[in-house]
């Protein structure tokens, strides 16, 4: 297996053992983990270059036509 050495900043290094101590069985398994995480998260393709609100489609599938008046004024006329 190849190996690596990776300068890490203290507080890099003390948030990656905290890490390693509670969810990794080692330090070298941790690593490993997190390495493959941010690759596959880093390989990660765009499908749509412009990305649209789901909640404003349905908004405009579902507009009403409000030039007339929906609740007709004069039926409410007593």
């Amino acid at each position: 297996m190849p190996t690596f050495e990776l300068n890490l900043s203290d507080d890099v290094y003390a948030e990656f053992q905290q890490l390693a101590d509670q969810e990794f069985v080692s330090e070298e398994q941790a690593a490993e983990d997190l390495i493959a995480s941010g690759i596959e998260a880093y390989n990660v393709s765009v499908v749509d270059d412009e990305p649209r609100d789901e909640m404003l489609d349905g908004a405009e599938n579902n507009m009403f036509d409000t030039a007339q008046d929906p609740g007709s004024l004069e039926d409410d006329r007593l």
